[in-house]
């Protein structure tokens, strides 16, 4: 059995004239207080990575470490340039390429290749929790939301599309207090 969590990076600067290149965009004030919102989340239903692979830009750094304050994983972190602008199905390519010993990778990283990525790899929900959790995703993967999917494998190669289990997705409105 093989877990994979997929977190987008929180909510950025806007591109404007005044802005940064796009990969030192950093977290908005709202992107500061969602990452440990879901990082505490993931502390919460037990949710340990024990390995990360997060992009190297600005954005999904700070993510990381904000929600790592809450989670308090202490795996071991990978920056991987190749994630920055990765489709979906190079995002399965690099998890592919994991070592079998790697159980439960995080990997911090963007859209659109996040949500093609989720959509891509969740195979067909059964019950009606989970076809909510399905909609719910493919209608939106917004920014700092965590995917969890679950696979029925021994061996990262064998990876296959819509061989998923969806077992959570975790959305920052969901975790907003009041």
């Amino acid at each position: 059995m093989k877990r994979l969590f997929l977190l987008r990076h929180a909510k950025t600067e806007q591109v404007n004239k005044d802005t940064p290149a796009d990969a030192a965009r950093a977290l908005t004030e709202r992107g500061r207080k969602d990452s440990p919102r879901v990082g505490g989340a993931m502390r919460e239903k037990g949710y340990q990575p024990d390995r990360i692979l997060c992009s190297t830009s600005t954005r999904t750094r700070e993510t990381w470490e904000l929600a790592n304050a809450e989670l308090h994983s202490s795996a071991k972190v990978e920056f991987v340039e190749a994630l920055y602008a990765a489709s979906a199905r190079e995002i399965v390519q690099l998890v592919r390429g994991l070592p079998d010993s790697v159980k439960r990778p995080l990997l911090v990283g963007h859209n659109p290749g996040f949500e093609d990525c989720a959509a891509l790899l969740a195979g067909k929900a059964g019950d009606s929790v989970a076809r909510a959790r399905f909609n719910s995703l493919t209608e939106k993967f917004p920014t700092a939301a965590l995917v969890v999917l679950d696979f029925d494998i021994a061996k990262w190669k064998d990876l296959a599309p819509h061989t998923g289990a969806l077992a959570d997705f975790i959305r920052p409105k969901d975790l907003e207090e009041g």
